[in-house]
Order: structure tokens, then C-alpha cells, then sequence
């Protein structure tokens, strides 16, 4: 059995690592929250990382979202930016240990070959995956390298046994081995592809908790397994329930979700967001309204809901209300002055002494 056990004692370390394909929305800031927040909650680190290899997709403007929607709500990381582009040579680096412990071997199935074996096995109702043709084994007959043909990387999953860990949301988790086929690890031009590199940036971050979203659930096992064959212990696991629209649909910037950044620009208050987006998953008895300071007193692992929440714009403006009462007229009224000049109130009118007092 390839299990995982607790991170070692010591400091905690967490990550949030989105990719910079579009802008950020409130379910991506939920999943930064998180990890933020028992970073902080337990005198760790929040590490910052950029997962930027979809090259075609990514985008500068994306990257000054995610920072600026971060600096904006007082998220700042310990560590990082760091930018996976930047990392290509490390990854190569433990892609050629791997090789050369066995653990990785080149597969000449081109795209044509590998679709014909997917559609009949559809056709046979069998779950579509590689067959291992490629796999070297004692006593096995590889096919001929066919000419001219790049190869990709694969790489080679335990047999036998199960892959479990001890999920912070979820709970106990097995997945048969022989449910994993072996991962492409490194695509024909050599570049390494997401699981591969999420593996070797964990290790090299030192990252001891990765809170997530469950769309991730399925590269867990994977990763796992990459991990040990590096020789390496795997993070603790958290994967939090989707954050559904007010349609019921997942958020997304295909379903209408809105930057951060808007929530900024529309006079949101920080604190008022973070509050609303850390009861969407998470609890502490019926605390509604709280502020930075409690929640970074109280957050843990322990109170993660385990069920899909909801977003809902009508309760968020309440609970920004609620923020809003309680701040002091002059901080307030600072906070509002940039607004009001934004809409062309004079300088003059907003330094006079009477914006506190209307607050």
C-alpha cells in the first residue's frame, strides 16, 4: 500500500498556485484563502506560485490580477511569485533521475494509434486508458522504434496495491493502482507536463499542506505515486467542495463570474469578503460576522465542510454591511475618499473635516 502520513513536525507550509488563464474569481480566492489562513493561523508560510506552462493561454494581465487582487485583500505571500516557466531546467533535472531510476521510459504511441486503442475500448466498454505497450518488463518484447517518431515520457505506476491517504475534507481515500495508467510526464519536445512539475515544485517548497479544490482529487493518486519515486513524503491533502454560482452551476468565468478586482472597485470592504468567502466551507460554531484577526485565531482543518456552497451576492453585500458598521467614521471616511473622487468630488470637499462625520 503507497500511503501518506502527516507532515513531519515542524513549520507549515502552504501554497496557492493558480494559472494565469483568465482573471481570478471569488471560488479561486476561496481556494488561496484557505491555505493563507492556516499558514497564518499557525505561524507558517504562504507560498505564491504561478502555474504558467500553458503558454498559448497564459497571460501577463491575468498574472497582475491574481497580485493585485491578492495585495488587495492583504493576502500577501511569504515566498514567491515563483513562475514554473522559470523552472524548466529543474524539471528536466529530476525527469533524467527518474529515467535513469527506472522510474520513467519513452513511449513511441503516436496521437492516431493512441485514439484507435481509446475508441475500442469504448467500444468494449472498458475504461479508456493506456495499454502499456511501451512499459518495459522482464522478458518483454518491445515493439520497433518507429522511425522518426518523438517519443513522450511515461511514467511507470506502481502495480498492485492501493494509493491512500487521510484527506483533511474527505477523509480516508483508496485508489487502486490498477486504475492509473502511466502518466505522460514529459511531452515529445520535453517539456514536463502539470503533474510532473506540481511534484517537483511541492518538494522544493517544502510545501507540508495542499488545500485545493476536489477537481483535483483525481491527479491526487498520481502524484502520490511520483512523489514516492522521487523518495520523497507526500504533503498533507485537504480537497474543499466546489464553490457553486447562484445558478447552481460551478464558478467560472464561463459562467458569469467577476474578478476580484470588481469587488475592490465596487467598495467592498477586505475583511467583509474574506469573512464571507471563509464561510463558504468553513466554520466556527455559528459565527457570522468576524473579523481578520478572529479568523486567523480560529482557522483550522478540522471545521471544512465537506458538502458544495452556494455563493450568494445578496448575503455577501449583508455581511459587508455588518464590516461597514463597525468601522470607525475616520477610517472609513478614508477608505471612501478615493471612491468619491474617482466619481469627480473636489479634494478640497473630501479633506474639509465633514466626510467622517456624514460616515
Amino acid at each position: 500500500m503507497t500511503e501518506t502520513t502527516s507532515s513531519s513536525a515542524g513549520r507549515v507550509r502552504t501554497r496557492f498556485a493558480p494559472s494565469p488563464t483568465g482573471f481570478i474569481h471569488l471560488g479561486n480566492v476561496r481556494s488561496a484563502l484557505y491555505p493563507w489562513a492556516f499558514a497564518r493561523a499557525t505561524g507558517g508560510d504562504f507560498i505564491l506560485r504561478i502555474e504558467d506552462t500553458d503558454v498559448q493561454r497564459s497571460s501577463q494581465a491575468a498574472v497582475d490580477v491574481i497580485l493585485d487582487g491578492l495585495q488587495w485583500l492583504g493576502m500577501v505571500p511569504d515566498e514567491g511569485p515563483f513562475y514554473q516557466m522559470q523552472r524548466m531546467d529543474r524539471y528536466r533535472a529530476a525527469l533524467a533521475d527518474l529515467q535513469a531510476a527506472g522510474h520513467v521510459y519513452p513511449c513511441y504511441m503516436g496521437v492516431e494509434e493512441l485514439d484507435a486503442l481509446r475508441a475500442r475500448q469504448l467500444a468494449d466498454k472498458e475504461k479508456p486508458r493506456y495499454d502499456g505497450t511501451w512499459r518495459p518488463e522482464d522478458g518483454k518484447s518491445l515493439p520497433p522504434v518507429p522511425a522518426g517518431v518523438q517519443p513522450v515520457l511515461r511514467f511507470r505506476n506502481p502495480q498492485g496495491g492501493v494509493v491512500a491517504w487521510d484527506d483533511k475534507v474527505k477523509g480516508r481515500v483508496e485508489i487502486r493502482n490498477d486504475e492509473l495508467d502511466d502518466l505522460v510526464i514529459a511531452r515529445p519536445d520535453g517539456t514536463p507536463t502539470y503533474n510532473f512539475c506540481v511534484v517537483v515544485d511541492d518538494i522544493d517548497m517544502r510545501i507540508t499542506h495542499v488545500i485545493r479544490g476536489d477537481d483535483h482529487v483525481n491527479n491526487t493518486p498520481r502524484q502520490i505515486n511520483i512523489f514516492r519515486a522521487l523518495g520523497k513524503e507526500p504533503p498533507v491533502y485537504a480537497h474543499l467542495p466546489t464553490v457553486l454560482d447562484e445558478h447552481g452551476e460551478k464558478m467560472s468565468k464561463r459562467n458569469g463570474a467577476k474578478p476580484v478586482t470588481h469587488y475592490r472597485d465596487e467598495g467592498y470592504l477586505p475583511d467583509a469578503l474574506l469573512n464571507y468567502l471563509a464561510r463558504l466551507g468553513w466554520s466556527h460554531g455559528d459565527d457570522e460576522i468576524f473579523s481578520r484577526e478572529q479568523l486567523l485565531c480560529w482557522f483550522d482543518l478540522d471545521h471544512l465542510g465537506r458538502s458544495a456552497a452556494q455563493f450568494d451576492e445578496a448575503k455577501l453585500r449583508w455581511v459587508n454591511a455588518q464590516h461597514l458598521k463597525a468601522m470607525a467614521d475616520d477610517a472609513l471616511a478614508a477608505l471612501l475618499a478615493p471612491q468619491l473622487q474617482q466619481q469627480g468630488v473636489s479634494a478640497q470637499a473630501l479633506t474639509d473635516g465633514r466626510l467622517p462625520r456624514i460616515c
